[in-house]
């Protein structure tokens, strides 16, 4: 069966070494950009590739400017052909961020036409807590030839925001608040946002809640708003995208992301 939300690492074991599944390593430090590619070559789930957040899961600003631009179509193409993706690939994408750095690249797959691709519930750490194997140095797949085409309608650019029916924002209380800004150089939130916090979507082993709670939750968030139609966002459109895989995930659609976030509308430009 196809994975496309969330997988468990008892499952992903089963799989280890299936030539139709590929496994991503997601996982990327803010402060030390260069920490999640040498975690990675320490030690990582057998048979994963790496990505790196700035390198192959953001671009050069074309659509947005924010701290993470969405990559063009053509870029992403070359992403997921060199990880080894294409139509007939089970993804797993996993970090050590409880899915907020790894729900980007699941988000990336189904913007761009690829439904068969799932987060490790519980991260890394979970695996390694399981006592799962693990091996160290780098790996590559057997390049292909990725064919997909934007869904357009999922994503918001800066000039739509404010149109938006409901805005969702998925950092922190304290930053929603504008309490502290430790990234960007204003503080505060997108007038008339509402604050859904992503670590909300996790329990307190670091797994997501199950879909009935999540569906609880998003609903109380999203009011009379038709879920397909909200507009979800952070800091620089990462882990927003851990909101749209629970909302997903808890059976209410999809969503839409301002991949600019917070940082592309206080943007001057």
């Amino acid at each position: 069966m196809p994975y496309q939300t969330l997988i468990p690492p008892e499952t992903l074991k089963k799989h280890l070494g299936d030539d139709d599944w590929i496994i991503v390593d997601c996982r990327f430090s803010l402060a030390d950009p260069a920490a999640g590619r040498r975690t990675y070559e320490a030690a990582h789930i057998p048979g994963a590739v790496f990505a790196h957040l700035d390198e192959d899961l953001s671009g050069p600003p074309v659509t947005d400017y924010g701290r993470h631009p969405l990559p063009t179509p053509e870029q992403l193409t070359t992403v997921f052909s060199r990880l080894g993706i294409d139509s007939d690939k089970q993804v797993v994408a996993y970090d050590d961020a409880g899915g907020g750095i790894a729900a980007r690249l699941w988000w990336l797959l189904r913007y761009m036409g690829h439904e068969n691709a799932a987060v490790l519930d519980g991260d890394w750490r979970a695996w390694t807590k399981a006592q799962f194997p693990t091996t160290a140095g780098i790996e590559h797949n057997q390049p292909t030839a990725f064919t997909g085409e934007p869904n357009e309608a999922w994503l918001v650019l800066k000039a739509a925001v404010p149109d938006a029916p409901l805005l969702v924002d998925a950092r922190a209380p304290e930053r929603y608040r504008g309490d502290i800004e430790p990234l960007d150089r204003v503080a505060g939130h997108i007038p008339g946002a509402v604050n859904h916090p992503f670590k909300s979507n996790l329990d307190e082993n670091g797994r997501f809640h199950d879909p009935e709670t999540l569906r609880a939750q998003l609903l109380a968030v999203l009011g009379s708003t038709d879920p397909d139609a909200a507009v979800f966002y952070c800091g620089s459109g990462v882990t927003a995208c851990h909101n749209l895989l629970a909302l997903t995930h808890a059976g209410l659609g999809n969503g839409r992301l301002y991949a600019g976030s917070w940082s592309d509308w206080i943007a001057e430009y």
